[in-house]
């Protein structure tokens, strides 16, 4: 298994892969109330089998080239993940998103991440877009699309039921030209 730096810290990105389960659910349990707080990813995966079936979902969208997932490890903890819910090859687009464990926020580790798999998706696979749709009242993840440089696209009005209550999504993206004008610009 390969692993990406993440920076001078030590944190690593790697592929969360279907025999990583009973650790993905650890790590779910220990932040299981702040990853819901805008995010589905805690009542999906509420035991081993889900676990596994979730990542092996993944592994599965990856083969197919519809999606990928990966962990970000800090001290050697998994600790957050970023994913590509969905990619289309054929027409150059991806959905990015994020979760993360309260001990690891506002370190910038989903940033860094996002930034890997991004440069991955548009320099290696040739896509145009990718998308970043966050709950608006999710402002740490729309800080990170802001890092990301994408451009926010506008707000679909309560268009995400989640918990019983509807939400307001907004949708942020950016373009391939962006993204490799941003890099040459840093």
């Amino acid at each position: 298994m390969y692993a990406i730096s993440l920076g001078e810290d030590g944190a690593e990105l790697r592929p969360l892969e279907p025999w990583l389960a009973e650790e993905f659910l650890t790590h779910i349990d220990r932040g299981r109330e702040f990853i819901g707080q805008h995010i589905a990813l805690p009542d999906r995966v509420t035991d081993l089998e889900s676990s596994r079936a979730l990542l092996q979902s993944y592994a599965e969208k990856a083969v197919a080239e519809t999606g990928r997932i990966y962990g970000i490890w800090a001290d050697g903890k998994l600790v957050g993940g970023v994913l590509f819910r969905t990619m289309d090859i054929e027409h150059g687009n991806a959905e990015a998103g994020c979760w993360l464990e309260p001990s690891a926020a506002g370190k910038g580790l989903v940033t860094k991440a996002a930034r890997v798999i991004i440069d991955w998706a548009i320099e290696e696979r040739g896509l145009h877009r990718v998308e970043w749709q966050v709950s608006a009242a999710n402002e740490p993840s729309i800080a990170v699309a802001r890092r990301l440089g994408m451009t926010k696209e506008g707000v679909l009005r309560q268009s995400y039921l989640y918990r019983g209550k509807r939400h307001d999504i907004e949708v942020w993206s950016v373009l391939a030209p962006e993204w490799r004008a941003a890099k040459q610009a840093s």
